[in-house]
């Protein structure tokens, strides 16, 4: 099947880059998490490792059945490693995605269930529980997730209420930036806060009438210079695609195997937008319709985006129509070479 993504982009304005764009708060940071544990109903697709037939009699034992591990023969059950990362400040009963591995020769863990596994911080203490049903990414049955698949039981303790001063640290060292960053801040509070400490990091003193979390939300939604770049960074593993401030996409279009898009740009009279709230679905040429002010029409579906159309609109709307990650990444660094979005790509994974 042939799918047509077609985005009708305005005029658009400026967007500046702010200091949360390039640099984070440290202290306030993702922790990750691990562990090891075994996923049962498995239609034959397990494996039959000799540490997974180990760890089913452990787990039996535990339950007071006792039974040799030479006897146990089946396909049914499958080891894994289990990760995930905890968010700062999570609390107890919260739930986190974890991610499965398969460490033996299962040939698939689709729809398997994960039994009860702790997952422990480097420290060795366990602050999550993991449990669920797995479902197997697309291109590779071995590797799954399971959404809300643990539950937080235990809480790092970080007092922010406590910190008398923060430190931002950049993404990437620049002296040009950190000097700015610092200007920045003494400019927005007028007085002298901030010290760039180096090329990289910032320490930020709190005055003492501004509550921490209003603080740092002030110093992270400061405006930088527009001639800043905005990043991409995309997530293989974690199939995830984060990007800085809302990186619009310039007219292009690009024509694949299984989809095309076509991005085109249209300036609107007010009769014109009169017309178009009245008639929301009417039809402007060239195949495109748009519903207020930019649609993306995916295979005669229509997805409103309110505004110019972005690169989240462009991702959001290829997973709607399940288009695979690695056709997702593809279209992104097309987009780039192209000059369609003015960004910088960064590959994690």
């Amino acid at each position: 099947m042939r799918y047509i993504l077609t985005f009708l982009l305005f005029f658009s304005s400026l967007y500046s880059q702010t200091i949360k764009d390039i640099s984070n708060v440290i202290g306030i940071r993702d922790n990750q998490l691990i562990g090891y544990g075994l996923i049962v109903g498995l239609a034959g697709t397990g494996d039959k490792s000799k540490f997974t037939m180990q760890s089913l009699q452990n787990l039996l034992r535990n339950s007071y059945i006792k039974i040799p591990a030479g006897s146990i023969n089946s396909k049914n059950i499958a080891a894994v490693m289990v990760t995930a990362d905890l968010p700062a400040f999570s609390r107890q009963g919260d739930k986190i995605k974890v991610k499965v591995s398969t460490i033996g020769d299962a040939k698939s863990i689709d729809n398997g269930e994960l039994l009860i596994t702790q997952l422990k911080g480097v420290d060795g203490n366990v602050y999550a529980l993991a449990q669920g049903t797995v479902n197997a990414t697309e291109n590779n049955k071995t590797t799954g997730f399971i959404y809300d698949g643990a539950t937080v039981e235990n809480e790092i303790e970080f007092d922010l209420q406590a910190e008398k001063s923060i430190q931002l640290s950049l993404y990437k060292s620049s002296a040009t930036n950190a000097d700015l960053i610092e200007r920045k801040i003494n400019q927005k509070f007028g007085q002298n806060l901030a010290t760039a400490i180096d090329t990289r990091t910032i320490d930020v003193v709190r005055p003492s009438n501004i509550p921490v979390v209003r603080f740092i939300a002030t110093i992270q939604n400061i405006e930088l210079d527009s001639s800043f770049k905005k990043k991409l960074i995309i997530d293989v593993n974690k199939e995830s695609i984060i990007t800085g401030g809302d990186v619009v996409i310039d007219p292009v279009t690009i024509a694949r195997d299984s989809f095309t898009i076509r991005i085109n740009k249209s300036k609107l009279d007010d009769t014109e937008w009169d017309d178009l709230r009245k008639n929301p679905g009417m039809n402007i040429g060239d195949d495109v319709k748009i519903a207020d002010k930019a649609t993306i029409n995916i295979n005669n579906a229509m997805i409103n985006t309110k505004s110019d159309p972005t690169i989240s609109d462009l991702v959001r709307s290829m997973k709607v129509m399940k288009v695979p990650m690695n056709e997702i990444i593809d279209t992104l660094k097309m987009l780039k070479e192209m000059g369609a979005i003015d960004v910088d790509i960064e590959l994690r994974g």
